[in-house]
């Protein structure tokens, strides 16, 4: 079974690579804490580890100038992998946020696109049901827009995951057989959720929703958003954070009000990430409310794209 092959896989690389190992064993040193919000909680990690990818340059010119790191000719010679479908590969991420975290990049060195990659995404998903996978567009958080690559972490980790089990924040708002969709209210982020067990009818909404932020932002190389999919009980549960920026302004800040953060999909699930301690000693909830509020659609905004969408 895979998840067999993914747990040989742990073992084998912390063992045998040095770096995954220290930082698999530094994660018992991260730092947390919680910050509440009227019913549910944003959690701030510190996280040293993570400072390469959370500053990392994505603009063409920066990216053209380096190696893709993951391409396997560029690959650490100690990274392994296990070949998934007919185009990807399935890595442990040597930089983990996740108890266990992986990398999943495609064979093929292509742009960092969803639109033709989401059933992709549901295969891994339903193949791995004890992780969380997630996408990262490529001006949403991904530090590598020049190759296709998916992540993965242990369920659970994300509060998102619990406040969608636990209804207060989402909202049913159409219903047919295999497949529903739920919109968040309240919650910061303007968040979208599709939960069945009828992939052509996830994707077939996804398109639309997909065609309807592309109208928005026609500029970009796609419209900017962070997914995360999880499948449980012969369903799919995927939330989608649609975006209106990639960093806020803190994050270019040259005052007191600096903070190096840039948040991806596991910071929108609730888990913001904080690589330099002096931001994860000062940030605060009111920080945390401003930087959402840039990043990510309002409830306004949501309520007009399921409108387009049902």
């Amino acid at each position: 079974m895979l998840s067999d092959r993914i747990d040989e896989l742990f073992s084998d690389q912390l063992a045998g690579w040095e770096l995954a190992g220290i930082n698999y064993r530094n994660l018992s040193m991260v730092r947390t804490k919680r910050l509440s919000f009227g019913g549910f909680e944003v959690l701030v990690q510190f996280n040293p580890a993570r400072i390469t990818s959370s500053s990392a340059k994505v603009d063409d010119s920066s990216v053209k100038q380096r190696p893709c790191f993951l391409c396997a000719d560029n690959r650490p010679k100690e990274q392994k992998g296990i070949p998934f479908g007919d185009d990807l590969i399935i890595l442990v991420n040597p930089f983990p946020i996740f108890r266990r975290h992986l990398t999943i990049p495609s064979c093929s060195h292509s742009d960092q696109k969803i639109s033709d990659s989401f059933g992709k995404m549901l295969l891994l998903a339903q193949a791995m049901p004890s992780f969380t996978v997630f996408y990262n567009g490529p001006q949403s958080g991904a530090s590598a827009p020049d190759h296709l690559h998916f992540q993965a972490g242990n369920i659970g980790f994300m509060p998102v995951e619990m406040d969608f089990t636990g209804g207060k924040h989402a909202r049913l708002v159409s219903s047919v057989p295999g497949l529903e969709i739920w919109k968040w209210e309240g919650y910061l982020r303007g968040i979208i959720t599709l939960r069945g067990n009828d992939g052509e009818k996830l994707a077939g909404v996804f398109g639309k929703l997909f065609e309807s932020l592309s109208h928005r932002q026609p500029e970009r190389p796609e419209p900017m958003m962070n997914i995360l999919s999880g499948y449980s009980s012969d369903e799919w549960t995927i939330h989608i954070f649609p975006r209106k920026q990639h960093r806020p302004r803190q994050f270019f800040s040259s005052g007191d009000d600096r903070l190096l953060i840039s948040p991806a999909a596991v910071d929108l699930g609730g888990v913001l990430i904080t690589p330099r301690e002096e931001d994860y000693e000062k940030i605060t909830g009111e920080d945390v409310i401003d930087i959402f509020s840039q990043v990510c659609f309002n409830d306004n905004e949501i309520e007009a794209l399921v409108s387009e969408i049902i």
